[in-house]
This record gives C-alpha cells, structure tokens and sequence, in this order.
C-alpha cells in the first residue's frame, strides 16, 4: 500500500514536472530554431562562428596528428629495433614493410580516400562531389598517415592534415545541411587552419586554401579562411611554441649578381619538379600493373624503400632534420646532390606503392638538396663569389614545390614564414615565379591536378566551364514584377494568382518601396484559417534575402536552396528598398539553356 501511495506520488510529480517544463522546452526550441535560421540568414555571423570552429579542430588535429606520428616512430623504430634484433642493422628494411602492410590493410577496407596525397582529394570534392568528404575519413587519415610515416614512409604531413581539417569543415557543413558554396569554405577554413597549424604559418595557410584548394580569391572567402588560420595557429602556438620549423643561418645579398643565379636555380628547380611529378606518376602506374592484391602493394613498396634506407636514412620520413642540416651546410655536397633523386624515388615508391602523406614535405627536402648542390657548384665555379648553399638550399625548396603545385604564392609565404627571415624574400619571388611558369610551359597540370586528371577528371576545365559562374542576374530576371501594395486584402491577392499563374508577389508600401514577400502558401494558409480580410502585410514575409543584379546564377540559385524557396527579389546594391526585378527558378533554367545553346552553335561553326 505504501508503495503504491510512493508510486503514485513519483508519477504525479514527474507529470507536474513535464506540464511545467512543456513550456521551457518549447520556449528553448522556439529560440534554438531563431538562432539557427539567423545564422542561416546572416552569412556573416554564420561563417565566422564556424570558422573559428574549424579552426580550433584543425588545430587541435595537427597536434593530434603530429602526436601519433612520434607515437608510431617509437612503436616502428625503437620498439622494433628491440624486437627484431636478431636481425642488426637489417631490421630497417622490414620496418617499412610492415607499416606498409598495416597502411594497406586499413586503406582497402575501411577508406579508400585516404590512399595517396589528400589534396587532390578535396579539391576534387569542392570541385565536383558537392563538398561532401566522409566523416570517418578525417580518423582514417590520421592514423594511416602516422602509421606510414611513423614507420619510415617518405611522405609529409601537409596533405593528411589538410584532407583531415577539410573533412571537419565538411561534416559540420552536412550536419547542418548548409548550401554547397558555404561548405566550400568550410572545407577552405579546414585548409587553411590544417596548414597554419601545422607549419605554424597562418598567412602560408590562408594562400594555400585560396590558390590550390578554392583556386580563386573572393572577398565571401577571404574572411573565413583568415580567421581559421588565425584560431589554429594560436592554439598550435599554445602547445608547441613559436618556434621556425627550421633554424637558419643569417642570410645577407651581397651582390645583385645573386639574383641572375637565383633565376637560374628557378629554372632547375621546374625542371626538377616535373621529373618528380612523371617519376610519382610512373611508379604509381608500375604498382598499378602489379598482379598482387592492393593490399599487399604497401608492404613491397615499404620493402624496396627500406633497402633504400639502409644506406641512406635520411630518405625516412618528413625529413625535416636532414633539411635544417643540409640549411647550415653540415651534409656533405656529394650526399646531398645524391639525396635529391633518392628523395625523388623514395617518395614515389611509398605513394605509388598505395601509402599514405603528403608531397610538399618531400618538395622541401628535395628542393634543399638541389638548391645546396647548386650553391656548392658555384663555390667551385666561383671560388671568388660569396656563396652561400644554406641560402640557396632554403630558396631551393620553395621553388621545387612552387613548381611542383604552381602555387607560387604559397610557396613564398610558407617558406618565409617557417623561416622568419625576411631578408630572403626577394630570391624566394624570383625563383618561385621561374619555376612555376617554365613548369606550367612544360605541363598544364600540378603535382595535384594530374591525379584528377588520370582518373578522367579536368578540374581546370569544370572551373572554366561553369556556365552558372558566368551568367550573371540582371541576365536572367524578370524585369515586369507584378507587385501587391501592402494594403492589399488577402482575398484579393488570392485572385491575382489565380488570374496571372503566379506563385507569390513582392509587397510594396505606399511609396514604392519594398517591404517583403507573400506567397500562395501564406495567402492560402490565410484563407484556410478564415482570415481573408486581413492585409498582406499582416501575412507577408518581411525578413528578405535580396540578389543583386551583377551576382551569378550561381549564386542566386544557392540562395534559393537556402531557404528552399522559389523566387527572390533584385535590389539594387546599395538601396535595398529599390525593386528592380525577381529571379526565379525557372528563369535560371531558362537562361542557362539559352546560353548552352549559344555556346554549342559556337563550337559546331
């Protein structure tokens, strides 16, 4: 009996609870919905609190990523060392092999995406695939790439950690089913906070995203992919200091007959970035042809790169010790001319092979080699000349990768921000510049872009295709706007639809200006609700999204998709009260075609 009374009285309470807290609940979801539909409206807001978001992961994500990295190189090296010293010296050859295999096995059965570079990867989704990156893939990538570098993969870091923050960008992108040009720059700000965080050089990340992953500059993305960096570089800064990636020794131009060689050594280095690019390809092409299970292939590549490494281990890994030797001229020119094709190689074994990391660390490592060997020649040539090979080492490796990524700007940024020397920035344009036009003479494709291309893709043509970026709205729009004044009953503007076909009306007031929109929904939800003698304005939707006449199709059609509706008012762009059209769905379809068909008349005469 007590029990049941106890029983009771708990019922009777959680049900005073629900009734009292019903209304909390719906007062909380009521606001939830308003902040998330005004962080839909206002792109401002909206992009800048969530590119602080991925800021933060992508910045917490390097040091994550470079964690597990040394995690993987004390479970490979040291551990493995202890564990197969019955072997000497030779344990080194098996190391590779079986990260190799560890690589191949988590590739082919969990995600196929994060075999290779990454780079390609994301370009291709902004490009094509809707801005969708899966969202184990950032997991994935993180522990394959450790797990192939960690055991002496000759890759980098920057493509894992870019693929990794851009899939973060992606997935909060999807969560919250935003538009396809808002996750461009999501995955963007990944690129960017990825990058910045990993080389501890914001402005290298903010070009990055702009020149190879977006490959355009828009003020709608300047802003977002600026304050991403910027966040994943303070908490990248936090816990791993402040430090250069490389210290270098002090770099002085003592004559302007420097700049002529640096011109010179841009040359070289494009010709060196294009056998790198057709040797990675090749390879991958020869492991391709290989009659074993995919899986497998990591494993043999890891074995020919560890018998590589026997003699010569400055080929493991990032490389960034043998770099910062090779800047303060503690390698020996023979070496060092010799580790520039065995980088070359060793880096198209591990990917080709179907490992897993970046090319730009590899760039940089080859790039050092040939610039020091370079310098070395003509301190032999030269005897007489002040010539330094630590300084043409370091413009050596931001001319390979310029090269290499015809990313010239990114190029310059990244290695004078990992260096802090100001002083080399001169040489660094000049030779970033050569090298990056003498290579686009030789191939129209980067290091990134002829991946895509092999597999039947030409993201540089779907970017000069793109008839929706092309048309503009003050092509496409209606310029006789039937209009409702606001003063207009609902009963009455029923009747305009139904005499004109039309599916809404812009709301004018009394002068002219415009005040909002009232749709067949809202008149017939009004109708419905006995209520036909209200005004529209009573009905009407007055927190507009405007078009402007000189935006894309592009554009207005992701508005439209924003808010899922039909037809958006143009306005002029400083007078937001001016009508001057209505864009709809219909006549972007109409304008396309009509500018397909004049495209194709063109091309058949």
């Amino acid at each position: 009996m007590i029990l049941r009374k106890t029983m009771l009285r708990i019922k009777e309470i959680i049900k005073t609870l629900r009734e009292r807290m019903d209304p909390i609940m719906y007062l909380g979801e009521k606001y939830m919905k308003q902040v998330l539909e005004y962080l839909r409206t206002s792109e401002t807001i909206f992009l800048l609190l969530f590119a602080n978001i991925i800021g933060v992961g992508a910045g917490f994500g390097a040091i994550l990523f470079r964690w597990m990295i040394s995690f993987f190189q004390n479970l490979f090296f040291n551990q493995g060392q202890h564990v197969l010293s019955f072997l000497g010296s030779y344990y080194v050859i098996i190391i590779p092999a079986i990260g190799g295999t560890v690589v191949g096995l988590l590739v082919y059965f969990f995600a196929r995406e994060t075999k290779g570079h990454g780079v390609p990867e994301v370009m291709l989704a902004v490009a094509t695939g809707g801005s969708k990156i899966r969202p184990r893939v950032a997991a994935m990538k993180a522990l394959v790439s450790s797990i192939c570098i960690g055991s002496g993969g000759s890759v980098g870091r920057e493509g894992p950690i870019v693929q990794i923050s851009s899939a973060i960008g992606s997935t909060l992108g999807q969560l919250f089913r935003l538009s396809e040009d808002k996750k461009r720059i999501l995955i963007a700000c990944g690129a960017a906070g990825g990058i910045a965080a990993t080389f501890n050089a914001p402005l290298a990340g903010i070009f990055f995203a702009l020149e190879v992953i977006l490959r355009e500059y828009g003020t709608r993305y300047f802003s977002s992919v600026v304050l991403s960096a910027v966040t994943a570089t303070v908490v990248s800064r936090t816990f791993l200091g402040s430090n250069p990636a490389f210290i270098t020794p002090p770099y002085e131009l003592l004559s302007s007959w420097d700049l002529l060689f640096y011109f010179v050594l841009g040359f070289i280095a494009a010709i060196t970035g294009w056998m790198f690019i057709k040797i990675l390809y090749k390879c991958e092409d020869l492991f391709d042809n290989v009659r074993i299970h995919p899986f497998l292939k990591p494993a043999v590549g890891g074995l020919i790169l560890g018998t590589i490494g026997l003699y010569f281990p400055q080929i493991f890994g990032v490389g960034y010790a043998s770099i910062e030797k090779t800047l303060n001229g503690q390698m020996g020119p023979l070496l060092v001319f010799g580790l520039v094709g065995l980088k070359i190689l060793a880096t198209s074994l591990t990917l080709g092979s179907g490992g897993s990391g970046g090319v730009f660390a590899p760039s940089l490592f080859i790039g050092a080699m040939l610039g020091s060997s370079f310098g070395s020649l003509l301190h032999l040539l030269f005897p007489a000349l002040p010539v330094s090979p630590g300084a043409y080492a370091l413009v050596g490796m931001a001319a390979v990768f310029a090269g290499a990524a015809q990313a010239p700007i990114s190029a310059i940024l990244i290695l004078f921000e990992m260096t802090g020397d100001y002083k080399i920035i001169l040489p660094l344009m000049i030779a970033c510049v050569i090298s990056t036009l003498v290579l686009k003479r030789i191939s129209r494709d980067s290091i990134y872009t002829l991946k895509l291309r092999r597999r039947g893709i030409d993201i540089l043509k779907l970017k000069e295709d793109d008839l929706m970026e092309k048309i503009k709205v003050s092509e496409a729009m209606h310029k006789k706007v039937i209009t409702v004044n606001e003063s207009t009953l609902v009963r009455d503007a029923g009747l305009m639809l139904k005499s004109t076909s039309h599916r809404g009306f812009p709301v004018l007031d009394s002068n002219g200006r415009l005040k909002g929109m009232v749709t067949h929904q809202d008149i017939n939800n009004a109708f419905n609700s006995g209520q036909g003698n209200l005004s529209v304005a009573e009905i009407m939707t007055s927190n507009l999204i405007f078009c402007y006449p000189d935006e894309t199709l592009k554009d207005a059609l992701e508005k439209l998709g924003e808010r899922n509706i039909g037809r958006i008012p143009v306005v002029e762009n400083d007078d937001h009260g001016h009508l001057i059209g209505l864009i709809t769905r219909k006549g972007i379809i109409a304008a396309y075609n009509l500018e397909l068909q004049k495209q194709s008349g063109q091309r058949e005469a």
